[in-house]
């Protein structure tokens, strides 16, 4: 198992990096709060998952340990994959997660694309003894400045890649445009952007 990746990135896209290790080319999927932290052309690390299907072998890239250790934890949670554990890893930092879970706190479960009242109920009944108290780590998923602008693309590519329309993208970043300021935090608007989606 590929526990992480180190090497220059060599490309970032919407949904994924690409870092090269050893002359060949890793493509991690990650969430625009990780992709907020890469630069092109500079060193990364990050910690990975590997989650291997018969038709395919797809890895994960993380922000840190926690935000992988979590990402790990809700797919032992009946009915979450991978694409709605990293989902939720997008939505919710680790923090916020366990508070959510410690607290039957449906409503933000039910935020995250993917989660019915159902499966919010579901996860918190299952990962309610085994995911702990919050750490107090870090403040958000990505609490990263990102260039003027560049966060539009980000949220927009972070929204379609959790299934939401183009245009129901559209209209959610102008919504948030207002609350951009000069140093965009990406996962904050993500966040909010998903809070109006959800409220449409």
């Amino acid at each position: 198992m590929i526990a992480f990746v180190s090497g220059k990135v060599a490309e970032v896209s919407l949904s994924s990096a690409v870092l090269e290790v050893g002359g060949v080319g890793l493509e991690l999927m990650c969430t625009p709060g990780t992709l907020a932290t890469l630069r092109q052309g500079q060193s990364a690390t990050l910690p990975t998952s590997m989650v291997v299907r018969e038709d395919s072998l797809t890895l994960f890239g993380f922000v840190d340990d926690d935000e992988k250790a979590m990402f790990e934890l809700v797919q032992t949670a009946s009915g979450v994959g991978p694409k709605v554990a990293q989902a939720i890893t997008a939505v919710l930092s680790p923090d916020d997660l366990r508070r959510a879970i410690a607290g039957d706190d449906v409503k933000t479960l039910t935020r995250v694309p993917g989660i019915g009242q159902k499966g919010a109920q579901r996860i918190i009944l299952e990962l309610k003894d085994r995911i702990g108290a919050p750490t107090g780590a870090r403040p958000t998923a990505a609490a990263t400045a990102a260039p003027e602008e560049a966060w539009r693309d980000q949220v927009h590519g972070g929204l379609v890649g959790l299934g939401w329309s183009t245009k129901e993208a559209d209209k959610a970043v102008d919504a948030v445009a207002p609350d951009a300021g000069p140093t965009p935090d990406v996962g904050a608007l993500l966040r909010a952007a998903l809070r109006t989606l959800s409220k449409a």
